[in-house]
């Protein structure tokens, strides 16, 4: 991909993730990582967060047919907090962020795979797919769900 194009597609990632109300963590790789509900408690984090797949996964679609994404939602506690002794960086730890790679490892191009425990928080927002019981590493047989589109 050219560096043209790639930087126009960051940038159309990060204006989607902040439109939404989220906070890019940071980029590794060809993975982006962010959150909702830091630094405080957001009652809707788990919806704004699947509104801001569905944002970014339309405009992949318009922007760069032929690229999709994977996504990977999980919902749960986790840490953050600061790191580094001479450059500093705000990160994010835990099961969470763990179980969050996870479901985007499990899911598939241009789909968005969310785990049971954010599927229970907006199964009544959006349109979701039950996609079984899977083995993931480190955490056994987990139910994932493909999110459609919102009802």
């Amino acid at each position: 991909m050219p560096m043209k194009q790639a930087c126009r597609i960051r940038h159309g990632l990060l204006k989607s993730v902040l439109e939404c109300g989220l906070e890019k963590i940071k980029t590794i790789g060809d993975a982006y990582m962010c959150v909702c509900g830091l630094p405080s408690v957001d009652p809707k984090l788990a919806e704004k967060i699947v509104r801001a797949a569905l944002k970014i996964e339309e405009y992949m679609k318009t922007s760069s047919p032929g690229w999709e994404l994977r996504i990977g939602i999980h919902s749960g506690s986790l840490v953050a907090g600061i790191v580094g002794a001479t450059k500093f960086a705000y990160d994010v730890w835990g099961d969470t962020v763990n179980i969050a790679a996870r479901m985007e490892q499990h899911s598939m191009p241009g789909k968005i795979n969310i785990s049971k425990a954010t599927y229970e928080i907006v199964r009544h927002e959006f349109e979701c797919t039950h996609r079984g019981k899977l083995k993931v590493k480190n955490k056994g047989i987990m139910d994932m769900y493909f999110v459609e589109r919102a009802i």
